[in-house]
This record gives C-alpha cells, sequence and structure tokens, in this order.
C-alpha cells in the first residue's frame, strides 16, 4: 500500500502552490510506478481544450497555454470513459499523441494517462512517459493508488488558479 501522507502534506504545507504538491506527487510517482516525464494537466471538455497545470520538464512540456482537445480514442477512454490510458510502444503512442516524436526523443516510448475523479468529475489527468513497454496492465493498476493524493493536488490547483 502506497503510503505517503506525510510527505505530500509536508509540500501542501509549503507557499508555492501548486506547484509544490505535484513535484511531491511527481517524487511519489517515480518511487512507486516509475516515470521519466511526468506531467499534470486539466481538461475543458465543453471549450475542447486542455491546460497543463504542472511539468516536470518545462522545457520540453511548459506549464499554461490552453492547448486543443479532439475526439478520439484518447479522450473517449480517459476524458468520457474515465478510465486509465496505456501505450506500451512509441507506435501507439502516435496513433493519439501527434508530438511523439518529441517524446520519443526524451527517451519514452511508453504512456500512461491516469484520470482523477472526483464527485463523477474529471477533474484532471497524470501523464506519465517511461521507456518501452514500462506501464503494463499491472501498472496502470498499481498507479491507481496515487488518485488520492492527485485529487488533492488538482483540488489545489484549482484554488490557486494556474495561469491559463
Amino acid at each position: 500500500m502506497l503510503d505517503r501522507w506525510d510527505f505530500l502534506l509536508a509540500a501542501l504545507a509549503e507557499t508555492d502552490q501548486p506547484r509544490a504538491v505535484f513535484a511531491a506527487l511527481e517524487a511519489i510517482t517515480k518511487e512507486s510506478v516509475g516515470t521519466i516525464l511526468f506531467t499534470a494537466m486539466t481538461h475543458d471538455t465543453e471549450a475542447m481544450r486542455s491546460l497543463r497545470v504542472y511539468s516536470g520538464n518545462e522545457q520540453a512540456y511548459p506549464v499554461g497555454g490552453w492547448k486543443p482537445l479532439s475526439e478520439g480514442p484518447w479522450k473517449a477512454t480517459v476524458l468520457d470513459g474515465k478510465r486509465p490510458f496505456s501505450a506500451l510502444t512509441i507506435e501507439e503512442i502516435a496513433t493519439v499523441f501527434p508530438d511523439w516524436p518529441l517524446i520519443r526523443s526524451l527517451g519514452c516510448e511508453s504512456a500512461m494517462n491516469l484520470p482523477v475523479i472526483v464527485a463523477g468529475k474529471v477533474i484532471g489527468t497524470l501523464n506519465l512517459l517511461d521507456v518501452k513497454g514500462h506501464y503494463t496492465a499491472a501498472r496502470v493498476e498499481q498507479a491507481k493508488a496515487l488518485t488520492p493524493y492527485a485529487a488533492i493536488a488538482f483540488l489545489t490547483a484549482a484554488r490557486f488558479q494556474v495561469a491559463s
């Protein structure tokens, strides 16, 4: 069982929010399921756009700025179906993410997007990238233990209104 509450609560007490709480969540994610690149996004499905509220690599994936959200298998799975998405190869990633060349250039060929659900609504997604074959079904199940921590991080982001 994942138990890093003291660590997360210490980060939550810091003044630099939501960056501090997401940085703690990134560290928890690295030690539990593993990730080379960790980002967090919120999604406005009515306006069909997404906002990155945290990034472990701001040069490649900066925080802020809305990006278009499109219909397709990723949205149907994660945002509409409220289920995790995983891809084990760069070829699978390329079918849903047009930035797959950047993903590969960062040494990543496996992806997982974990929806965080509060009151029946996806309030955000954790977006994880790692080496080929990393996000197996077992790791996806293991990652679900991150959702209580992630809910706190996304609710903190909403409270402190990440710049759009």
